[in-house]
This record gives structure tokens, sequence and C-alpha cells, in this order.
């Protein structure tokens, strides 16, 4: 079953309906961890994902976007989760990640991680938890997120 929404918004999880400009100038110009991420960057992830977006009813203006990376089995990644300024506050934020459960849980996904610096109640009212064992991951930098030819 999915979450209630708040009133005026629905959830698409369609990539054609995405505002692509928004989009990038949202995560790349206001967002600590994809900041100066290009274009052509931005569009490769959308492509490799699953999409969320939140759109104001009537107008269809995007409201909010999350993102997934996955294998479809065993494992799923929650990441540029992203609410517009002028959309804060009204629970936007939570209800999009309660309605990106709930899909991965329908679709049998037995985990999903995320990261963030500073929304962890907004996870954490959508049952996100720390890693109960943080020392068993792992991390491997590869190259600086926008380095020309990556």
């Amino acid at each position: 079953m999915n979450p209630p929404l708040p009133a005026g918004y629905e959830l698409s999880t369609d990539p054609a309906r995405l505002d692509r400009a928004r989009l990038h100038r949202w995560l790349s110009e206001d967002t600590y961890w994809a900041s100066g991420r290009t274009r052509e960057r931005q569009e490769r992830a959308v492509a490799g994902s699953l999409n969320f977006a939140l759109y104001a009813t009537g107008s269809g203006r995007q409201a909010a976007y999350a993102r997934v990376v996955t294998d479809h089995a065993t494992f799923a990644w929650l990441c540029d989760v992203y609410v517009d300024r002028a959309d804060r506050g009204r629970g936007l934020g939570t209800a999009l990640v309660e309605a990106v459960a709930a899909d991965l849980t329908a679709r049998g996904l037995p985990r999903v991680v995320l990261a963030t610096r500073d929304a962890h109640g907004v996870y954490e009212k959508a049952g996100f938890r720390p890693l109960p064992v943080p020392g068993e991951w792992l991390t491997r930098p590869l190259a600086a997120p926008d380095t020309p030819g990556r």
C-alpha cells in the first residue's frame, strides 16, 4: 500500500515527465553532494536509475525528486533526494522517501541504503536506521565526481 501524499501533490515514476533542467539546477547548484555535477553526468544518472518525483497537481510543476540505483533483486541505494525550497516544510521529503520505500518493498528488495549529512530525521520517519555494523562497509573513490573524460 502506498503511503498518502500531502494534499496538492502527486507521485510519478515516469522519467519522461522530469523537468531535467530544473533537476540539474537543483542538484548541481543547491546541494553539497552533487555541487558542480555536469548536465551530461546527471542525464546518465537519471537514465541508469529508478526515478521518483512529486508534482504539484494542477500546474504539474516538479516539487521534489529522488532516484534509486538498484540491481532489482538484492540491493538499492537511495540518492539525490531533493525538495524544492518553495515546497519545503510541507512533509514532501518524508512522503517521497516513504513512497520510494513502499515501491522498493513491493519489488521485494530486502535492503536499501543511503548516505546523508543532515537529514537523518526525514529518513528515520521512513524507517531508516544507522548501519548496525558500519565497520563492515568500505568505499573506494575512483575519480573526482566530474573529472573530464570520466
